[in-house]
């Protein structure tokens, strides 16, 4: 075969440190703005950025060539210094880690509902309890003592 051939789609989640509520929902369009356009610089294709006030989900597809951890250190990394420079907020932080979970072509189209909708979501469920159900959901192993 003379081309390679992929669809790498990640649900990305993850939260600012200690799920401060640092993200009013007027200034969350801008977040999710900025975090898409990150993405693109990495070269990846944001399908969908979304978030309540502690913390953000993404929607991207990558590269077979991109490392996950590679493109969420930057991705963490340039936006954190872009919202302590750009809007001014020094003190901000994000969390240590992250939650990152694959998504199959014929799931995107729900998984970017799930992403956009967060707000309404999040009326009726904890961040916490969000997360934990993912992890199940995803088949992860966890130790609850080192989720929070």
């Amino acid at each position: 075969m003379p081309s390679t051939h992929t669809s790498l789609h990640y649900h990305l989640v993850w939260s600012t440190k200690n799920r401060e509520e640092w993200f009013p929902a007027p200034m969350r369009s801008r977040i999710h703005e900025y975090l898409g356009g990150c993405l693109r610089t990495e070269g990846g294709f944001c399908h969908a950025v979304g978030g309540v006030g502690d913390h953000v989900h993404v929607l991207v597809g990558l590269k077979p060539t991109h490392c996950l951890a590679d493109v969420m250190q930057r991705l963490k990394s340039v936006s954190s210094r872009w919202m302590h420079e750009e809007l001014k907020m020094p003190e901000f932080a994000w969390q240590e880690g992250y939650g990152a979970f694959t998504v199959g072509a014929r799931d995107l189209e729900r998984a970017r509902d799930y992403v956009l909708n967060q707000e309404e979501r999040h009326r009726t469920q904890s961040y916490q309890a969000e997360y934990v159900e993912m992890l199940k959901m995803g088949l992860v192993e966890y130790d609850e003592r080192y989720l929070w």
